[in-house]
């Protein structure tokens, strides 16, 4: 999937516009935040999970958080299991790199997104490619899940201390 495909989607809210393209890559937290000039916890990651049932499974996180298994295995019921770069494209329709929650047509796709990135006024997930985001606040960003949006979970650890 293009960063146009997401911009068409985004259109109904009157936001392709917003999307930022950068003229290197941002498929990482660290070069993301580097092309916003923002501190990599403001990135909102998109991290592909194997769920029950042949469904996948989103969790979008902060830049700084990182998946807690114990929490995960509570909350979904399996082991923190990531999905191939082939799984990802097939569920997600995105390739690695530039994965986020946005156009994603795959009803057996849910995205959940984490409490780490309640700590920010606005976030920054990728927006269809290696070298796209777009800013938005959490609101907008549940608003943007669409259809695929799931709930709110707390499945992240390691971020709490820069609270």
């Amino acid at each position: 999937m293009s960063v146009d495909k997401v911009k068409t989607y985004l259109q109904q809210w009157d936001r392709a516009k917003d999307v930022l393209e950068f003229p290197a890559s941002s498929a990482t937290v660290q070069l993301a935040a580097e092309a916003l000039h923002v501190i990599p916890a403001r990135i909102a990651k998109t991290l592909s999970f194997k769920g029950k049932e042949e469904k996948g499974i989103l969790i979008v996180a902060a830049g700084d958080a990182k998946i807690d298994n114990a929490k995960f295995k509570r909350c979904f019921g399996l082991k923190a299991k990531m999905l191939t770069p082939e799984e990802v494209l097939a569920y997600t329709g995105h390739t690695v790199g530039g994965v986020c929650p946005f156009a994603i047509e795959d009803s057996r796709v849910e995205c959940y997104l984490d409490v780490s990135l309640q700590r920010f006024a606005t976030v920054y997930p990728a927006a269809g490619s290696s070298n796209s985001a777009i800013e938005l606040t959490c609101d907008e960003l549940e608003r943007c899940c669409g259809a695929n949006f799931a709930a709110w979970v707390d499945v992240c650890k390691a971020w709490q201390s820069e609270q």
